[in-house]
């Protein structure tokens, strides 16, 4: 079961305490939305300040409500106006969020504008009594569950609305609104008390934003990575649960880092299905082996994620979303930012509010798919039936798995078996040439597609031609090729070997980054260096 916060001020409740209780519902909003803010900061690059703006409006509000004029016959009418107004210009923010999710490069000052538009149709409602604020206050929800961040703007903004030091200093209390929202027994998720992961994940407002994100546009990765594990359980899951550590949280880790893509590769030069860096992985045995990454190895990853994750406890804790913070921004500065804080716990903002947004997400991002992954049919949630049971597939003839691929057709899948196959057999390139009696790891269902379409038939031929097409082209002996343009499924490595250097040689001649030796279908290699060019 679940562990929901106590003390949660809902947006009903807020709605019916009235004017009578604004000063504390002022307090409460700023709290909500200084949270809320900082859940979803990052879309653009900084958390939207809007708790200024809720304390000025609702602040306007307060002073409408002390005064004595009289109720007027047309107030709900003004009110309605006035909260048509509000939903209109908010459509029109949510309509820009959309167009910047699409790739749409939209500046800061047009998003401010749609943001202080709601300013004066919010006002002229709540300084009527008739005015229903929950509806205004569910409209900057909205606004904040879109993720609407705008580039420069900071706490700053608090002071200009009337947050002073001192009031800041008082939203630090452990008694706040706010920390209410996070108990100390809910905000640390301790591996040591012998409790299940669904009993200790607390559904506080970070983690229930990033299941919004899993839920609605994201959930086909939800799905995907689900998908991808099942295959790689057998390899990843015995070493966590050795280790003693939650199989929900592995699975959350993976969705959130490459969605089970073994072969994954992030900008920063993180590899494999838990996005190691290259001398991160060095000091928990991952390496180059016989010209091979081990990072992107799925059973040597997890090992090296269960002994970094034990590291980060024992210097932690014992805090789940602290470790969890370090495996994505850095155990240095994790570590700085603990001790700093006199041992604050994550959800603390003396050590959130201090972290880049990626990684501000990316803690409540991994438990709401841990959650996810326990309970499924609570949110709607179907992840497909999959026998994913292992086994081995001896070849009975010379193919690569690109033409067993073609060959095994799609079966029950959505997508064939091309990632099945790479993610369990991640040493071999697609289009290497296999030779028969090669042992692959596959499903164990397999084994009898190979037998009906990849033995003997129609299939076969045809994957061979289709196979024979889509090889790289080599050159004959004494050919001269001065040039080799990258194919998908290429790497730096093969086309090194293939043409007679060293992939460091290959590498500095074309200005390729080592340790990650980055290549993209379609890039131009010069090979002048090679013996063999």
């Amino acid at each position: 079961m679940a562990i929901v916060g106590r003390g949660r001020v809902e947006l009903p409740r807020i709605a019916a305490l009235g004017r009578a209780a604004r000063p504390d519902l002022e307090s409460k909003m700023a709290w909500w939305w200084q949270d809320r803010t900082k859940a979803r900061g990052g879309c653009v690059s900084a958390a939207l300040m809007m708790a200024g703006l809720l304390l000025s409006i609702l602040g306007l509000s307060a002073c409408a409500g002390k005064s004595a004029r009289p109720a007027q016959a047309n107030d709900t009418a003004q009110a309605e106006q006035a909260l048509m107004a509000f939903e209109s210009r908010l459509e029109a923010a949510l309509t820009l969020m959309e167009r910047l999710r699409a790739g749409e490069v939209i500046e800061n000052d047009t998003l401010r504008a749609a943001r202080d538009a709601l300013r004066e149709p919010a006002e002229a409602c709540l300084a009527v009594p008739s005015c229903d604020p929950a509806r205004v206050l569910s409209g900057y929800e909205k606004l904040a569950g879109e993720g609407l961040a705008i580039q420069g703007d900071t706490s700053d903004d608090l002071a200009e609305s009337g947050v002073n030091d001192k009031q800041s200093e008082t939203l630090d209390e452990a008694d706040s609104a706010l920390l209410a929202d996070f108990p100390e027994a809910q905000r640390t998720i301790s591996l040591l008390n012998g409790r299940e992961l669904r009993d200790l994940i607390a559904l506080n407002t970070p983690v229930k934003a990033a299941m919004v994100e899993w839920l609605t546009w994201m959930r086909p990765n939800l799905i995907t990575a689900y998908e991808n594990y099942q295959y790689l359980r057998h390899l990843m899951w015995p070493e966590y649960q050795q280790a003693g550590l939650p199989e929900a949280l592995l699975f959350g880790i993976l969705a959130k880092e490459s969605g089970g893509r073994v072969h994954a590769v992030s900008r920063a030069g993180a590899s494999g299905p838990l996005q190691f860096m290259y001398q991160t992985g060095l000091g928990y045995g991952l390496g180059r082996v016989d010209g091979f990454d081990t990072r992107f190895d799925p059973q040597l990853a997890a090992r090296a994620s269960v002994a970094y994750l034990n590291d980060r406890f024992a210097e932690l804790n014992h805090n789940l979303e602290l470790s969890l913070a370090a495996y994505n921004g850095g155990e240095g500065r994790i570590r700085r930012l603990y001790t700093g804080s006199g041992g604050k716990p994550y959800w603390d903002r003396r050590i959130r509010g201090q972290l880049p947004a990626e990684t501000q997400d990316y803690v409540p991002m991994v438990l709401a798919a841990a959650w996810l992954f326990l309970h499924p049919e609570e949110a709607g949630l179907v992840f497909p039936t999959i026998d994913a049971t292992p086994g081995t597939l001896v070849l009975q003839q010379p193919t690569s798995l690109n033409e067993l691929t073609m060959c095994l057709g799609q079966g029950d899948t959505r997508e064939g078996w091309f990632r099945v196959l790479r993610n369990l057999n991640p040493r071999l390139q697609p289009h290497a040439p296999l030779s028969a009696g090669t042992t692959l790891q596959a499903p164990q269902r397999l084994i009898d597609d190979y037998q009906r379409g990849c033995v003997a038939g129609a299939r076969l031929q045809l994957a061979q031609q289709l196979a024979a097409a889509s090889k790289p082209t080599v050159p004959p002996v004494g050919a001269v090729a001065n040039s080799y343009r990258v194919r998908a499924g290429d790497s730096l490595h093969g086309i090194a070997r293939r043409y007679g250097c060293s992939v460091s040689t290959l590498a500095s001649a074309n200005g390729i980054r080592a340790p990650r030796y980055l290549i993209r279908p379609g890039q131009a290699l010069q090979l002048q260096s090679c013996s063999r060019s």
